[in-house]
């Protein structure tokens, strides 16, 4: 019997846990009814749920030792780390990458695996055709989040994908050897390369709960992507200095050319100051983005652990 190992992140999500285990139980009893024989790993990442999320991992894990595992974090480290923690502990033959919200579709998982089985599909990723229960300024700025990127970044980030996923043992060896402590797993799943397909379903409402993921969450999200995958910020701000630099010799050429031609001419201080912020304004702008880069590298060269783990079983 193959084994299919599920990665599922969970952060205060007590009411969510046993409505996701009960319906991939399901999915997976009607897989195995089929004439496949897959035992499903539950490894649950509890990312210092301050809820009864902990508990409740303990409940299922003593009532199901051989399929439920969990790992529990000394304090919460953010849901890239939670991916990283169940991708390392992950021992199936296949992997799946999952929300504990019920979002992502266990229904899908069937075909999932008979295009990695039949198909010799290396993954199986899983695109939102729409977001319903979704505010629609959110919704546009997460399509333009990935437009931009996708335009920035060397690798092809498809948009509206989301982390669920089945992956080959293979793939998921290759994105556990990457060392980073800055991750961003929808790129690092791109990066590696390997077969991919993507299905397109209808977003889901969350089974239980609200999300956590707050308007400035995401953009600092969007904005770790775009500087792990691409250097194009880097180009704007020397561009951007370029520009400026190539007006100043304009107006430095027109100032001298009008003084001897026509003669001097009272200058205005409201301009003079307008300028000077503008050219301060330009600079902080490029030594911002030039931060966010040293930041990264900061962070990088601290070699610090992606997490702690407080206990597991």
């Amino acid at each position: 019997m193959r084994t299919i190992s599920l990665i599922v992140p969970c952060y205060n999500e007590e009411e969510s846990i046993m409505l996701f285990y009960d319906a991939v139980t399901k999915v997976f009893t009607g897989i195995n009814h089929a004439g496949e024989r897959y035992q499903p790993q539950y490894q649950f990442v509890n990312d210092g749920s301050s809820d009864k999320t902990l508990e409740i991992l303990k409940q299922l894990q003593e009532q199901h030792p051989e399929t439920v595992h969990y790992i529990s974090f000394s304090r919460n480290f953010g849901k890239e780390s939670a991916l990283a923690a169940g991708l390392d502990a992950a021992t199936g033959d296949l992997v799946a990458v999952m929300d504990v919200d019920l979002q992502d579709l266990p229904e899908l998982l069937p075909e999932m695996i008979r295009l990695i089985e039949e198909e010799d599909y290396d993954c199986v990723g899983t695109i939102q055709k729409a977001r319903r229960g979704q505010s629609r300024i959110r919704a546009f700025l997460s399509s333009r989040f990935y437009k931009v990127i996708d335009t920035m970044s060397q690798v092809k980030i498809e948009p509206n994908a989301r982390d669920y996923r089945l992956m080959t043992r293979q793939m998921v060896d290759s994105i556990t050897a990457l060392p980073e402590y800055n991750r961003f797993s929808k790129g690092i799943f791109a990066w590696v390369g390997y077969k991919t397909k993507y299905l397109t379903y209808e977003s889901q409402p969350r089974a239980a709960g609200t999300t956590h993921w707050s308007l400035s969450m995401l953009f600092n999200y969007a904005i770790d992507g775009i500087i792990d995958f691409s250097d194009a910020p880097l180009r704007l701000a020397t561009w951007v200095g370029g520009f400026s630099f190539f007006l100043s010799i304009c107006g430095l050429i027109f100032v001298v050319l009008r003084a001897l031609i026509i003669g001097g001419s009272v200058a205005g201080w409201p301009s003079l100051v307008s300028i000077i912020l503008m050219l301060g304004g330009l600079q902080l702008f490029c030594l911002g983005i030039l931060g966010e880069y040293i930041g990264k590298i900061y962070l990088e060269t601290k070699q610090r652990p992606k997490y702690i783990v407080k206990e597991k079983k």
